[in-house]
């Protein structure tokens, strides 16, 4: 490994151990260069690449601290990639959401609750008396993110979240152009909340499999229309 390699994994060890927690600030780089037997253009290219995927902190004039490493803040990496996608990749992501979320409805029916379970049930039933999409989508999202969190796995809920909120565009789009996407989202919530408070997990993973598989397979379809129609068009221009 290069040297700036050898700095990034040492750095790891150190907060991996203890040595340095979350908010601490790290020794000054002369003397951390020299602990961990580094050149100190190696460890500049380590604080770097770490400082990059939020790990580490660098603020100007003060130091080098230890972010709070908390997950939503280690995920804003996902964040932006997932950020600049186009849309050839969404329903790459909404496959990935698909084996997410199932396994998170699974941890959920087996340790949902009263309170969780009142939560939505509770999003259901202002679904119903939603007067747009956009009011729809956005109960849906929580809804979603909700169940994600019985899981109690922080890096679980967090990559959801960034999924669910980059997909919001074609959620939408199919609510505003499948007839019946509507009652059919509300049905599948309160199906898949059905399946939790039973204590059902494999039921409970196969109807959110069921769930987001229905807008994946949505999605592929209207994709595959508009490929359709450009070739079409791309066919009339020959002639």
């Amino acid at each position: 490994m290069s040297q700036t390699d050898n700095a990034i994994a040492a750095v790891k060890m150190m907060i991996e151990t203890g040595e340095l927690k979350p908010g601490d600030r790290l020794p000054p780089e002369r003397e951390l260069g020299e602990v961990l037997g580094v050149s100190r253009n190696s460890l500049r290219e380590a604080v770097k690449s770490l400082e990059a995927i939020r790990v580490l902190d660098v603020r100007r004039g003060d130091g080098t601290y230890v972010t709070s490493l908390d997950p939503k803040v280690l995920l804003e990496g996902i964040s932006f990639v997932v950020d600049i996608h186009d849309d050839a990749t969404l329903i790459e992501m909404f496959s990935v959401r698909r084996m997410l979320e199932a396994a998170a409805a699974r941890v959920a029916a087996g340790c949902a609750s009263e309170e969780l379970l009142g939560s939505l049930e509770s999003i259901v039933e202002r679904s119903r008396a939603t007067q747009t999409v956009d009011d729809l989508v956005e109960l849906d999202t929580v809804f979603h993110r909700e169940l994600a969190s019985a899981a109690g796995n922080r890096y679980l809920s967090g990559i959801l979240e960034t999924l669910s909120s980059s997909t919001v565009r074609a959620r939408v789009w199919r609510g505003l152009s499948q007839t019946g996407a509507v009652d059919r989202t509300i049905a599948e919530h309160s199906a898949i909340i059905a399946a939790v408070r039973g204590g059902d997990a494999e039921l409970a993973g196969a109807l959110m499999t069921a769930h987001i598989a229905g807008v994946e397979n949505w999605l592929k379809e209207a994709a595959r229309m508009l490929d359709d129609a450009d070739q079409g068009d791309a066919d009339g221009l020959a002639d």
